[in-house]
């Protein structure tokens, strides 16, 4: 996703909830946005349907803790262990189904507006109710991880036990950092006062902030958005308008940061953790080795590929350096348009159907269903993502769709996580969800579908080479910018350890990074080292990052296979999708001829963005 966000994260449309016409209507040129309808989970905040299923989860943790709690040693030691231990896994499911059905309704009913007070409450509430019902489930996977291992690898011999392997192998890799059931308890029930609640001191405060760009004022998504504008003085506006709110704000933005590097600090500490990225790696199932080596190929590369672009764009926009608004600016001489919502459409499902119809199939149910949330409004959170809900629900995209081409990109990406999301919904609530270093792959591949579709059916020399442009600037971002977000994010938690972070610091550690990785041909002005602040990964999901630039050189290397290639492809990609989290990356990259473990796989992954350079710099020359 573009930012892809922890499941408390997203965002829902309810009936219950009316929003302007004029928000429904697009503007610009759109036509009509879609909203999306949340009926599906629940009818309402207020809806006997929601009010029973919270009474009943909460019935269901009490019972469950009731008949299984220090049952499972014997259980696994008796006759049908594999039938008895795969009944109450099955009961586990069904509870976590459920609670998740909860939560997702209402973390994405705050999130359409967080800065409306009933729905802050309405989540809050939720929020509270759910972490209460789990803690009566919270002893499960600790007591299952304490039984020996020997009795846990004969019982899963047996069918129907065999069927929840990859869950309780993976559960296992836990094993040496869980901690006593009581320290669980507290910090499961903390955890609504300590990172959640900074969590949403952070989602309220972004979408609360206003910026005054040429008399305007705005929410930071049309801020955000003015930068992609044609005319430089107002890209230089809108990062001028960005910079003084920001830095307005930025004492809040900071204590954020510093509390919740701190409270990180001392959950790692507790649990045994010795990298501040350990927990992250273990929680994606990759080696720390894999992930440095990726971050090393990365860096090495900044020079060919980051430096190389922009020297290039400077030379294009007639400067010897661009200025940071210019970045991701459209090439000059180029015509803009906005593209209707309904073109939008047609050439990502287009797109998708010439890789496979099945493919579009799936894809077209997300327009047809009303999972698609797309016109931005007042509160509504920047940025777009898929939502999984639960496998008994079906997922949800959110945009804020403008009319950009990036937006249709946008809309390929989202739409490609949806569709890995309902691959791998049948695995079940426990085995359906997908590590992020693969949930990016089926995103960025349905990118490279649209984008591949698209300059395939362009001539026109100079249309070419801005399409050819925007796929390298979004390769950037992908790869060497969200390496650069690692690594200011290990400078962080790193020097943390050591102490509260002056704000000075932290704007030098990410002026630092940018420089590195931007290069010389971009100049980084005044107001420029405080836009740290605004990026959710930092604040939900620490560490996140990487898993966008190990998606993008992984598919990278998936696409090569397939342009190699087309037979069979499409079958061994939608078996990859399918797996959800039931195989770790290793196992999935098998059929493709690729291993993430070779330190040359990134190399690979890497020269395709330096290909895209070379043909444009080859079009200059015709």
């Amino acid at each position: 996703m573009r930012t892809i966000m922890l499941p408390h994260r997203f965002q829902f449309h309810t009936n219950s909830i009316s929003y302007s016409p004029e928000a429904q209507a697009g503007g610009q040129g759109l036509g009509e946005l879609p909203e999306w309808n949340l009926t599906d989970l629940y009818p309402g905040m207020d809806s006997a349907e929601l009010t029973a299923d919270v009474e009943r989860i909460a019935s269901e943790c009490e019972l469950f803790a009731k008949d299984v709690k220090g049952t499972l040693s014997s259980i696994v030691q008796g006759n049908d262990a594999a039938k008895n231990l795969y009944s109450i896994i099955k009961r586990y499911e069904a509870i976590d189904d459920l609670m998740g059905r909860i939560m997702s309704f209402a973390s994405l009913v705050y999130a359409g507006d967080t800065t409306d007070a009933k729905r802050a409450k309405f989540y809050g509430d939720m929020q509270e109710k759910m972490t209460k019902a789990s803690t009566n489930l919270l002893f499960f996977t600790l007591e299952l991880n304490r039984i020996d291992d020997g009795l846990i690898d004969k019982a899963l011999q047996h069918e129907p036990l065999s069927y929840y392997r990859p869950w309780i192998e993976d559960l296992r890799k836990d094993k040496p950092y869980q901690l006593d059931d009581k320290l669980e308890e507290l910090f499961l029930d903390k955890s609504v006062t300590t990172y959640a609640a900074w969590n949403r001191l952070f989602d309220e405060t972004i979408a609360a902030l206003r910026f005054d760009v040429r008399g305007e004022t705005l929410p930071i998504e049309p801020t955000l958005n003015k930068m992609l504008d044609t005319d430089g003085n107002v890209r230089k506006d809108a990062a001028s308008a960005l910079a003084k709110t920001f830095k307005d704000n930025l004492r809040t933005f900071g204590q954020i940061t510093n509390v919740l590097a701190k409270d990180k600090e001392i959950s790692d500490r507790w649990r045994g953790f010795t990298d501040v990225a350990d927990s992250r790696h273990l929680a994606n199932r990759v080696e720390r080795d894999v992930v440095d080596a990726l971050v090393a190929a990365v860096r090495a590369a900044y020079p060919k590929l980051s430096h190389r672009y922009y020297k290039l764009k400077a030379g294009w926009f007639g400067m010897d350096k661009l200025n940071h608004w210019d970045r991701n600016a459209p090439l000059p001489k180029v015509e803009q348009k906005n593209i209707p919502w309904t073109e939008a459409r047609e050439t990502v499902l287009s797109a998708y159907h010439d890789f496979s119809p099945k493919m579009s199939d799936i894809a077209k149910q997300f327009f047809d269903g009303n999972w698609i949330d797309a016109p931005t409004r007042p509160g509504k959170a920047p940025g777009a993502f898929a939502h999984p809900t639960v496998p008994s629900a079906h997922p949800y995209v959110l945009l804020n769709y403008q009319g950009k081409a990036r937006d249709v990109m946008t809309l390929a990406h989202e739409l490609g996580h949806g569709v890995h999301q309902v691959l791998a919904a049948p695995n079940g609530a426990l085995m359906a969800p997908t590590p992020l270093t693969l949930a990016e792959t089926a995103s960025v591949f349905a990118e490279m579908l649209t984008f591949r579709r698209l300059l395939g059916a362009t001539t026109d020399k100079v249309q070419r080479k801005a399409m050819l442009a925007q796929k390298v600037e979004d390769m950037l971002n992908t790869v060497v910018r969200q390496i650069a977000f690692y690594t200011f994010e290990r400078k962080v938690h790193e020097q943390r350890r050591a102490g509260e972070l002056p704000l000075e610091q932290i704007n030098e550690f990410w002026m630092d990074v940018q420089k590195e990785s931007l290069g010389p041909s971009i100049a980084l002005h005044e107001g420029y080292e405080t836009f740290w602040c605004y990026i959710p990964h930092f604040i939900h999901s620490p560490f996140y990052v990487y898993a966008y630039a190990f998606g993008d050189c992984l598919v990278n290397s998936l696409y090569g296979v397939y342009e190699k290639s087309h037979d069979g492809f499409a079958d061994r990609y939608f078996a990859l999708l399918s797996a959800g989290g039931t195989k770790h990356h290793s196992e999935l990259l098998v059929p493709f001829g690729l291993d993430a473990r070779d330190p040359s796989f990134w190399s690979i992954g890497l020269s395709m963005i330096e290909s895209l350079i070379d043909e444009i710099e080859a079009l200059e020359k015709e």
